[in-house]
């Protein structure tokens, strides 16, 4: 028997959602909200009755029977730092997700969202794998200063979900699998998977690795104390030189990958040298996780949407190429993603966790 799924995501500025019959897409939208519609809203979880209208308005809009569902999964917020897996909405959960435990961010709303939608047709919510997910080996949390551990903030659904679906195209368990993940988006995170956990990750957010599109990624830290103290800057100012304005927007001003590696084809000799950086960071940071795996690795796996960029891909094989065998599952499938970790529980491949 098929399971009916609808999946929601919201991002800053817009609400995905998409309704699937087992993995099989059957459609999905794009609801944009522009930011002055946003702006009237005093925090995150004060905009959830408006884009629960717009999902209603949508349905009514294509008759669509919300009945016909059997879940709903929604994109995982800013929670205590918890283990991988698929998690029922649960009314704790669903408390820390309005507090925003560990900040405010539009992803909070996809559980909420899912959770208030479900109850009125009887169907359970769930979310998956969102970005707290924490599975540090305790050795990784040493950072040199023991008021600053080192933290798990990073693009979990998608790490897991490619994981996950190689272990599947090989055959074997994702738990006996030892591998390097590296997603390269608007962050860049590079993880390390044993044992069915990702053991260490470099921070994607605000802490250390690569740099990235819009991420400075670590940076010398005395110098950076330097500049907070400075009295030329905020800390507002400061934090985005490091989220949003660092990386690649610094140095060139852009985020797209693409109009850099056009820069680059014609002739721009920065914009050539901040790729080969880019390039030459990240490779770093497979070695680094290749040094946690003590040299055994099966599979190095390359997602994200720079993925699809071969002279990158390129670039990585020369470096760390002698690691292990690369696996490129170019872009990230956000809705997909979501709907697997919800079959998983659905079908009994696995169980819901628990959030406490």
């Amino acid at each position: 028997m098929s399971i009916k799924s609808l999946i929601i995501n919201p991002g800053s500025t817009s609400t995905k959602i998409g309704v699937f019959e087992d993995e099989t897409l059957l459609f999905e939208e794009s609801l944009r909200h522009s930011a002055d519609v946003i702006a009237q809203y005093a925090s995150i979880v004060d905009q959830k009755d408006f884009r629960k209208q717009i999902i209603l308005d949508l349905f009514a809009e294509k008759n669509f029977d919300m009945k016909s569902l059997d879940v709903i999964v929604g994109r995982g917020g800013m929670l205590k730092p918890i283990p991988g897996g698929t998690y029922e909405v649960t009314d704790a959960l669903l408390a820390d997700l309005k507090k925003g435990v560990q900040g405010q961010h539009a992803s909070n709303l996809g559980g909420i969202l899912a959770r208030e939608l479900a109850d009125t047709i009887g169907v359970p919510a769930y979310i998956v794998d969102p970005v707290v997910v924490d599975e540090l080996a305790p050795v990784a949390r040493y950072s040199g200063v023991p008021e600053l551990p080192r933290v798990s903030i990073f693009h979990a659904l998608n790490q897991k979900a490619v994981a996950k679906r190689y272990a599947k195209e090989i055959g074997k368990p994702y738990s006996e699998l030892r591998l390097i993940v590296v997603h390269m988006g608007g962050g860049v995170s590079v993880g390390a998977h044993e044992g069915g956990k990702i053991v260490d990750v470099f921070n994607a957010l605000d802490g250390d690795g690569a740099f990235s599109p819009e991420r400075a990624g670590a940076v010398p830290s005395g110098a950076l104390i330097k500049m907070c103290f400075s009295g030329k800057y905020t800390e507002k100012e400061v934090y985005s030189k490091i989220v949003g304005k660092g990386g690649i927007n610094a140095y060139l001003g852009t985020t797209d990958f693409r109009g850099v590696r056009k820069m680059a084809e014609e002739g721009d000799e920065k914009a050539a040298a901040v790729m080969e950086a880019f390039m030459y960071q990240i490779s770093k940071d497979m070695g680094a996780m290749a040094t946690v795996l003590k040299g055994k690795v099966d599979q190095i796996i390359v997602t994200g949407g720079i993925a699809y960029n071969d002279i990158v891909i390129d670039g990585l094989k020369e470096r760390a190429g002698f690691i292990a065998p690369f696996t490129v599952y170019p872009g990230e499938d956000e809705l997909l993603a979501l709907t697997q970790g919800a079959l998983r529980v659905m079908n009994g491949e696995e169980e819901a966790m628990k959030y406490e």
